[in-house]
């Protein structure tokens, strides 16, 4: 396992060894309960998660008191989308969001259409971005919340959140976005971007699995949620359970880690991913870059190779480095990627597409070794192939 290069980044990323050394003591002798106020263990506890909460508000230019901890980033959608249906409901039944978004928005939107609300999917162009002004003419007097993906999970393309904000306050309908591969690795600031609900992910940004936040704006407007989970009370009654203290202690380590390295490690990936992009295409013909490559996450490369099976690309790689197709969550689906359809690929371009995920432990020696490793893959299986002949028949009749 050491041998093979890990560039699944944007499926799931290792614990920063800070992070688990800012974890351990409330695995063992900090193991109080955050609820329990009548004694020094559970007032320890108590004051690790509200400097967690704290440390995850600050990097979003928001308050602690709007930050609700949740398992994850599925929950925090969950959470914000149902939530803001069920609270709204008597101001209108109308939600909005994006055909490219995670499947657990998709699924939630599915979801309350069963119970009666009205959902608009919007198209995304070639290059993976929404149209604003669509957005705009979409909106009625029905809406109640539109829910944009920050950064696109299998593209890595950056949505325009700062307009799709402005548009949002304009309406008075509220906006939240998922920031689960966004966090970290852009600048956020909330209150500039308008945005009244986002979703974040431990695991995204070197933080241990299990545990998100939901960032809820309370105020300008302060956004009102019904809860999905009932129980105790906890985190302002949003979000009931015991607070799982060391994953709340490492998501907070996680972030400000994140943030505070941002400047210097964003340029580090750009330049990885480069020249990972110029290793291949320049050895490669038939590579083609789904979504924009201007309007992308630094660690993100998602690519086409025409005239080779997806699955046997894949097993070709798999003993010297790790890469997905898509997103980790319906990897074991046979369909091709909804988000490479959306943008207008065929489904064996679909299944021919890769996406590289580099991360913070990646090197230049890595980059090397997995472009060498894919030239030598794409070449070999384009030598069998009955498609990539075709695709050749088909170039040569098009320039002639």
């Amino acid at each position: 396992m050491n041998q093979v290069i890990y560039l699944d980044n944007q499926a799931t990323t290792p614990v920063d060894p800070a992070v688990l050394e800012a974890m351990w003591p409330y695995f063992t002798e900090k193991f109080g309960n955050a609820a329990s106020r009548s004694h020094p263990y559970g007032w320890e506890a108590e004051e690790a998660v509200e400097l967690a909460r704290t440390r995850v508000a600050a990097a979003l230019h928001a308050d602690g008191r709007e930050i609700v901890f949740t398992s994850g980033a599925t929950e925090s959608n969950n959470l914000a989308i149902k939530g803001v249906a069920e609270a709204y409901r008597q101001k209108g039944n109308h939600l909005i969001t994006v055909s490219t978004e995670h499947k657990c928005v998709l699924d939630s939107m599915s979801f309350l259409e069963h119970q009666g609300y009205r959902v608009t999917y919007l198209p995304v162009s070639a290059g993976g971005l929404i149209d604003p002004a669509q957005l705009a003419a979409a909106i009625t007097p029905e809406t109640i919340l539109i829910s944009v993906m920050f950064a696109n999970n299998e593209i890595g393309v950056l949505q325009p959140v700062a307009e799709i904000g402005r548009i949002a306050k304009a309406h008075g309908v509220v906006f939240h976005t998922d920031a689960a591969q966004a966090v970290g690795k852009v600048p956020i600031d909330v209150q500039a971007l308008g945005i009244d609900l986002l979703s974040i992910s431990g695991h995204k940004l070197y933080g241990p699995k299990g545990i998100g936040a939901l960032y809820v704006r309370r105020k300008n407007p302060r956004v009102s949620l019904t809860a999905q989970i009932h129980g105790g009370g906890h985190e302002r009654g949003m979000r009931s359970g015991t607070l799982a203290v060391p994953l709340i202690v490492g998501l907070g380590t996680a972030v400000e880690q994140a943030v505070a390295n941002l400047s210097a490690e964003a340029p580090r990936l750009r330049a990885l991913r480069d020249r990972l992009l110029e290793q291949i295409t320049g050895r490669l013909s038939g590579v083609i870059v789904n979504g924009s490559l201007d309007e992308r996450l630094a660690g993100n490369l998602n690519l086409a190779f025409a005239g080779v099976e997806g699955t046997a690309l894949l097993m070709g790689l798999a003993d010297t480095v790790a890469l997905s197709s898509g997103s980790a969550c319906t990897s074991a689906s046979l369909a091709p990627s909804h988000v490479l359809r959306a943008l207008g690929l065929d489904d064996e371009l679909a299944h021919a597409s890769l996406r590289f995920g580099i991360g913070r432990f990646n090197t230049e020696a890595d980059i090397e070794r997995t472009s060498a490793k894919v030239v030598e893959v794409v070449n070999r299986l384009r030598e069998l192939s009955p498609a990539w002949e075709a695709h050749l028949n088909r170039q040569a009749v098009a320039s002639s």
